[in-house]
């Protein structure tokens, strides 16, 4: 059930109860019988002024006793669905089935289940990881690995499962407060997104990456063009611990925005360094660099204005050789990022295009596969950690990404579920009716920070002990161990495929070497440049 209620309207329920208590007791001088509506309607009063006081549901407190209709939907609703609706893998994008799991993680109650799968495992797509009759017992799963190379004086040890970028603005004051809050309490990594470090981040305490985007929030001059001295400012923050430089998103690459001047408070407008009363542009391409010689610069000068904290990049795997070029710029350089996070297509937004969400960029296990086989390709994969983003909510979705060449996880809208996030879907309309994902202040009340981060915190921590025991019950001791082959996939013809023919991992150093192999790698090697983006011959892939 989805409320997207005006807030006028939210109350009218509750308003009524409350005029119909005062009516019924106004007449009891006339009948005894009003006596009853008194009963009736003064215990749904009392209903909704409890509603609005306690601390653990968004939306009762957001919407006082009509709120209640959504946990009686929700308690009738799998009996509905499974023969009449939907089922519980029916994904909006998100399923029932995973929506619940993260709920579960976060109020740390029992996320067992009993009578079975019920997916259809001989359906083609269906993925499983294999198992070990030769099982560990691993204790500590607080896994972890080093971002950070020869180039980098201060190194982070980075959770193998982190928050993903999303910005302040996007997010409401207290859903940014509780992630950092979480974030610092379970000892992992929270992404700003472009919009810059807010006083929320800071308040918060948790480990931040401060991510850069085209806008340069944070760290910009009057004309919107990068300034270092800004950068350095920000930087030097020992909450910020590595700095990500945003090329594009998954849900809308190579898409700009508008802030509207009605829609910059004066918390964003000292986040993201922009003035009050004008509307904020965040361009579609950055103005700091124009060649992929020039991005290496760029990296190098925020890793030396970091004073050597790890410096990387973000983007959805768009042209090939686009990245390849960047690939030989490393080379021709000797500048190497010390990460680059791959974000799916299928990664979130608060609003874009539809065309953009459904048919632009490519989804995640084909650019993540593109770009660890690149990397290992020219040599360089060894010296550049790569962090993955699409859709990772769940231990197995963390472990195939592992599998698949990633060394770490993000996740932003499974932490958005963990602060009570409902899938309603109204991120775009200030109407966010938890207050996860709204700039109004009566409906961000209804995200009670201090019940919230806990949430946050014990998600993160029972997907890691989750984590723990699937690379347990593969004979691993560390999900780092995780490959290829550990996993299997139902091909179109109803047989087993293995993951090394999947997603194969391609020798090292193969595209230094003479020769015709891998073609469609080295076809898009041999055209890319360092100096410069754009293909003489063929435009594009």
């Amino acid at each position: 059930m989805e409320f997207h209620l005006y807030d006028r309207q939210r109350y009218l329920i509750f308003a009524a109860c409350i005029a119909f208590t005062a009516l019924c007791l106004a007449l009891l001088t006339v009948s005894a019988w009003f006596l009853l509506g008194v009963v009736v309607f003064g215990a749904l009063s009392a209903v909704g002024i409890y509603d609005m006081m306690q601390t653990h549901h968004s939306i009762l407190r957001n919407y006082p006793v009509l709120g209640h209709m959504r946990f009686i939907f929700e308690g009738i609703r799998p009996e509905i669905r499974q023969y009449l609706i939907e089922s519980d893998q029916d994904e909006e994008p998100f399923s029932r089935e995973e929506r619940s799991l993260v709920y579960q993680r976060a109020k740390n109650v029992e996320s067992a289940r009993p009578f079975g799968t019920k997916l259809h495992v001989y359906n083609t797509g269906y993925s499983w990881l294999t198992h070990s009759v030769n099982p560990r017992n691993i204790e500590n799963t607080d896994f972890r690995t080093t971002v950070g190379n020869s180039q980098c004086s201060q190194p982070y040890e980075i959770s193998l499962y982190n928050i993903s970028a999303m910005s302040f603005g996007s997010l409401s004051a207290n859903a940014i407060l509780a992630l950092s809050m979480g974030a610092k309490e379970g000892g992992f990594a929270h992404d700003t997104g472009e919009g810059g470090i807010s006083r929320y981040h800071r308040q918060g305490g948790g480990d931040l990456i401060y991510e850069v985007g085209t806008g340069y929030f944070g760290c910009r001059d009057e004309k919107g063009n990068f300034d270092p001295g800004k950068f350095a400012e920000q930087a030097a923050s020992e909450q910020v611990r590595m700095i990500e430089v945003k090329l594009s998103q998954g849900a809308k690459p190579g898409h700009g925005g508008l802030l509207p001047a009605s829609k910059v408070s004066p918390e964003i407008a000292e986040a993201r360094g922009i003035p009050l009363g004008v509307d904020c542009h965040s361009p579609a391409g950055h103005s700091a660099f124009t060649t992929p010689i020039e991005f290496m610069q760029f990296l190098q000068q925020l890793r030396e204005l970091s004073k050597g904290k790890p410096v990387g990049f973000k983007l959805c795997v768009g042209h090939r050789r686009e990245f390849m070029c960047m690939v030989k710029a490393m080379l021709e350089t000797g500048i190497t990022p010390d990460f680059i996070v791959v974000d799916g297509k299928e990664g979130g937004t608060g609003a874009a295009p539809l065309e953009f969400s459904n048919h632009l960029g490519m989804p995640l296990q084909d650019g993540l596969v593109f770009v660890h086989n690149t990397l290992r390709g020219a040599g360089l994969r060894d010296d550049v950690k790569i962090g993955a983003s699409g859709k990772l909510i769940s231990s197995f979705d963390i472990a195939k990404a592992i599998g698949m060449g990633a060394d770490w996880a993000n996740s932003a809208r499974g932490f958005m579920f963990s602060v009570g996030c409902i899938q309603a879907q109204a991120c775009h309309t200030n109407r966010c009716p938890t207050g996860v994902a709204t700039q109004d202040k009566t409906r961000q009340r209804a995200l009670v920070v201090e019940d919230k981060y806990l949430r946050v915190a014990s998600f993160h921590r029972e997907t890691m002990k989750a984590l723990g025991s699937m690379t347990g019950a593969s004979g691993l001791d560390h999900p780092s161990q995780f490959m290829p082959h550990h996993f299997q996939k139902r091909g179109h013809d109803g047989q087993m495929i293995g993951g090394q023919r999947v997603f194969p991992y391609l020798p090292e150093g193969f595209l230094l070497r003479e020769g015709d192999d891998y073609e469609p790698y080295r076809y898009r090697w041999n055209r890319a440049s360092a100096d410069r983006f754009t293909s003489p011959d063929l435009p594009g892939v």
